[in-house]
């Protein structure tokens, strides 16, 4: 009886032995999976204000988990950092683009990386293919290492197989994922000790703005600076609608400077555009609140100066009762030119063959942009950077849609979340770059929106700055501007670290 009960003791030890060793094994093979494939490192240089830097590009995924440790999401990235200085106080800026839908690539290879693509002129004209890098003499990356991100389902960045890509495609999702993968690879690298910047472009500022009240408050990342470039706080400033007069009174400057641009007014832009944001929130904001009870000769009066400010005809201006839509505007100012502008950038004016259309049916701006850095992107990560995958880089996606704003019959307006972001951290400085001919995000949205940021105390409101630049929304793409956005960016890091 007893060697009985010796045995079966024995035997359950021996099995549980058993059981211990297959569950290593099983989480081994979960771990193993989810591990994506090994960095690619290699070295590079590039001159940078005269001085040769030498710098480490590594290119990869960080994989964000669940709770349970399973992983949920693959983020793509590239980051430079210097060869040369290991300080772990040195600044660090994380880059991205916005969409929703838009991978890194625009400020990676059109502005901040240490090459970019070569732009012909000032920007406005398309580019021959194929198109190829040059280096990039006004990178930052002598001042600070740059890591470039590609949010969820953009690049090569993926939901993993137990997760839906629609679990990240939304405001707060996207914030929360993004902020995810800033933490891991500061923690990776080592990084807490140096001063942090986020930089966004577009709806890449919506998240600039979520991300620094979320990685502040959720994981105490306290960060140095956000830089917000072509973009917007209030989704109401930028969309015209039976309700929402404020976009048009929000447009109505960066009219005036495209008007200008090509000739159509003359005299001071910078005059010009500083009378006509008067008169847009003062007595244009004034005539469209009476609406249909404006008097007739007011609104002949009204219509008379939005014309003088925008080159469109009177006429016309009354027509549409005084609220000129951007898209009108874009396939009406050089009508008779048969030329067509861009949304993203005005200065561009391309022949346009359907002269029937009032409003403007495509971008030349961005026709000119995108198919450019496509190819160089995939010529640069394949050649330069030693990464090759079989799937898509998805440079500008529509499969993020639809993308949930987490708001109902509301507009989504992120300022509450700077404002937070700011008052937690009173040493937070934020940097506002707006091009002068962006119809993408007209650069009064901006103004109009920190003017409201009415819970903002006196004392920090100063530590929100703008810089203005000649082009529209990757005002980068005109030479002039890019070595302006270089000192400027450099002026605001060395300020705020």
């Amino acid at each position: 009886m007893l060697l009985r009960t010796f045995y079966l003791l024995f035997s359950l030890c021996l099995c549980g032995l058993s059981q211990g060793e297959d569950k290593p094994k099983e989480d081994e093979k979960k771990k193993d999976e989810a591990q994506p494939k090994p960095n690619s490192v290699v070295e590079g240089l590039v001159t940078i204000d005269g001085k040769k830097i030498p710098y480490k590009a590594t290119t990869g995924k960080i994989t964000l988990y669940k709770e349970d440790g399973t992983p949920r999401a693959s983020l793509f990235h590239v980051s430079y950092t210097r060869s040369d200085n290991s300080d772990p106080k040195r600044p660090v800026t994380f880059a991205f683009n916005g969409g929703p839908g838009s991978s890194s690539v625009w400020l990676h290879l059109g502005a901040l990386g240490p090459k970019i693509i070569q732009i012909p002129g000032d920007g406005t004209q398309a580019i021959r293919p194929p198109s190829s890098l040059k280096n990039n003499d006004f990178s930052i990356l002598d001042t600070t290492d740059l890591v470039f991100i590609d949010p969820v389902s953009t690049g090569y960045s993926r939901a993993e197989k137990d997760s839906k890509p629609a679990d990240f495609h939304g405001l707060d999702e996207d914030i929360e994922s993004v902020g995810d993968f800033i933490r891991t690879w500061v923690t990776q690298n080592k990084r807490w000790s140096s001063p942090k910047f986020i930089l966004g472009e577009s709806y890449g500022g919506v998240r600039a703005a979520g991300l620094a009240n979320h990685l502040q408050s959720r994981y105490g990342m306290m960060l140095n600076g956000v830089i917000m470039l072509s973009t917007l706080l209030d989704f109401q400033t930028l969309s015209p609608a039976d309700g929402n007069d404020l976009a048009y009174q929000v447009y109505l400057p960066t009219l005036a400077s495209v008007a200008h641009f090509h000739g159509i007014i003359k005299g001071d832009r910078d005059e010009i555009v500083s009378q006509a944001r008067t008169f847009a929130f003062g007595p244009y904001a004034t005539a469209l609140l009476q609406g249909n009870l404006l008097p007739e000769g007011e609104k002949k009066v009204i219509a008379e100066k939005i014309a003088s400010f925008t080159g469109l005809p009177a006429a016309l201006v009354a027509e549409v009762n005084l609220r000129v839509d951007p898209t009108r505007f874009r396939g009406e100012l050089l009508k008779s030119d048969h030329k067509i502008l861009g949304r993203f950038d005005a200065r561009v004016a391309w022949p346009d063959g359907d002269t029937g259309e009032a409003a403007a049916d495509y971008d030349p701006s961005y026709s000119l942009a995108f198919g450019t850095f496509a190819t160089a992107m995939l010529d640069y990560l394949t050649r330069d950077l030693q990464w090759q995958e079989d799937q898509p880089y998805e440079i500008l996606t529509g499969k993020v849609q639809p993308w949930r704003w987490n708001t109902s019959n509301n507009y989504v307006n992120v300022s509450n979340r700077l404002t937070n972001a700011m008052k937690d951290n009173p040493n937070l400085k934020v940097l506002v770059q707006c091009g002068h001919n962006d119809l993408a995000t007209p650069s009064d949205g901006m103004l109009h929106s920190t003017r409201q940021m009415i819970n903002l105390p006196s004392s920090l409101q100063k530590n929100i700055s703008y810089q203005w630049y000649e082009a529209g929304h990757m005002f980068y793409l005109n030479p002039p501007d890019l070595k302006k956005m270089r000192g400027d960016l450099l002026n605001f890091i060395t300020e705020a670290k």
